[in-house]
């Protein structure tokens, strides 16, 4: 399999070249820039972080090693030591007593040979693993429910609000599938589009009655599909650029968009129209292309994440500036709320989750000092590689990432610590989501092609 990737000129900060990746090599005519991992589709990198679901420990390089692993997001060994700082320090500088994680106490669970850990502490399947943190109580049980194969990377995946359906984005279509079986309920294509070269699906959101769903695309589209007749409803316009990030609010009423032309869209579904166009503008940003955007639980705030590291919140209604937020040393890629709408989690390319305390100095809830840096309440570090989506449990007790180190990591918010880390992809974890009712249901979406649903019950009721 070879897919190869169109040349990009509109966003000068990620990506300007042809590049190819297959299944058994990858071949850059030149060296890729940090954030070619948004334009190279979602970080499609295939060596390095890889795990064996069985063997005598995993392929991750060890610090003192020489060789860097090959992939779009590296540059590789002869580059010079300008790009090799890019890379970042193989041994990670001091960080304060404030940030708990697994490192800061003698390396994470990515460290660990999984042959090394007792068999109360680790799930296996047959192409996957779960290792479990020693250092904590174990809690919950893991278990894959259902692969779902696809013939292009999937770039995102997400559940319906009542947890009964899985859609995930791909090379054109974007799929709808029965959570609980796995079985293929519809797809979704805009057969009017040309056929000629790719067209990626980065976001997709259901509505909240299910009967809806929203994809954006690399033709900078909103389509708003009725799904029962799979036919498209209604499609926004406006957006300049490649659409990474859909989110649509609980009340159904809105839907709020993020794009590399740097800028958050609020639509309104009821009037089917644009609302709100919120640039960002910061004089001392270049890089401010929007990866990542989310609605507040009660509806009232959106949350963006973009290229320059910050974290930005905005007044739903009035689009006023509420919060922003710095602390990322690279780009956010992600960001979601926890369900008391007043915390907030983003993952980064510095490896890192930050959870956010926001402000509630003022009657409507927060604080007005824009530029405050001391509202991150902790910092999850343990992850190898960049962190590339975020999700929250609907019972707020566990914080989920999925990375280009290709694992998934179930975090506890109380102490910072990891309750375990997953391998469960041949390639990176691009997308992760998490059923907001029903069964405890997680999903993940990789550049091997595959999505997955897996349980993750708490130990004693799992059947």
């Amino acid at each position: 399999m070879v897919i190869r990737l169109r040349r990009r000129h509109h966003l000068p900060c990620l990506l300007d070249l042809h590049l190819v990746i297959s299944m058994d090599q990858v071949k850059p005519k030149s060296v890729l820039g940090k954030h070619s991992v948004l334009n190279a589709a979602f970080a499609f990198s295939l060596g390095g972080y890889g795990y064996h679901a069985r063997g005598p420990a995993p392929g991750t390089p060890k610090s003192g090693s020489t060789v860097l692993p090959p992939g779009p997001a590296l540059p590789p060994p002869s580059s010079s030591a300008a790009a090799a700082a890019s890379v970042g320090p193989m041994v990670p500088p001091p960080r304060p007593k404030s940030q708990i994680s697994m490192s800061a106490t003698g390396g994470g669970l990515a460290d660990i040979d999984p042959e090394t850990v007792p068999p109360n502490m680790k799930v296996e399947g047959r192409d996957w693993f779960a290792l479990f943190n020693p250092k904590q109580p174990r809690y919950l049980k893991v278990e894959l429910m259902q692969n779902l194969d696809h013939p292009s990377v999937v770039c995102c995946v997400k559940f319906s609000a009542d947890g009964r359906w899985l859609a995930a984005g791909c090379n054109r279509v974007t799929y709808i599938y029965d959570a609980m079986t796995g079985q293929l309920a519809t797809q979704l294509e805009d057969k009017s589009v040309q056929k000629e070269g790719d067209l990626y699906i980065r976001s997709v959101c259901f509505s909240p009655d299910g009967k809806f769903l929203a994809t954006g695309a690399e033709d900078k589209k909103i389509r708003v599909w009725d799904i029962t007749n799979t036919r498209i409803r209604n499609t926004f316009t406006g957006h300049e650029q490649d659409i990474y990030s859909l989110d649509i609010s609980r009340d159904g009423r809105v839907i709020v968009s993020g794009s590399g032309d740097r800028t958050v869209r609020i639509w309104s579904m009821i009037e089917q129209k644009l609302v709100h166009v919120i640039p960002i503008q910061d004089i001392d940003q270049k890089d401010s292309g929007v990866t990542s955007v989310a609605i507040s639980p009660d509806s009232r705030f959106v949350a963006a994440g973009s290229l320059d590291k910050m974290v930005r919140v905005w007044d739903i209604q009035t689009a006023q500036q509420l919060e922003r937020l710095e602390g990322h040393k690279d780009s956010v890629y992600s960001v979601a709320f926890m369900p008391d709408g007043r915390t907030l989690v983003s993952g980064s390319l510095d490896k890192t989750i930050k959870m956010w305390q926001l402000g509630m100095g003022d009657s409507r809830g927060y604080n007005m000092d824009r530029d405050r840096k001391g509202p991150c309440k902790m910092t999850f570090i343990g992850h190898k590689d960049f962190v590339l989506s975020v999700a929250c449990t609907p019972d707020s007790k566990w914080i989920v990432s999925g990375s280009k180190d290709r694992g998934v990591q179930f975090w506890d918010p109380r102490t910072g610590q990891t309750q375990f880390m997953l391998q469960g992809h041949k390639n990176s974890v691009i997308s992760v989501a998490i059923s907001p009712s029903g069964r405890p249901l997680f999903a993940t979406g990789s550049g091997d092609n595959r999505a997955r649903i897996w349980c993750y019950e708490p130990l004693g009721r799992f059947g």
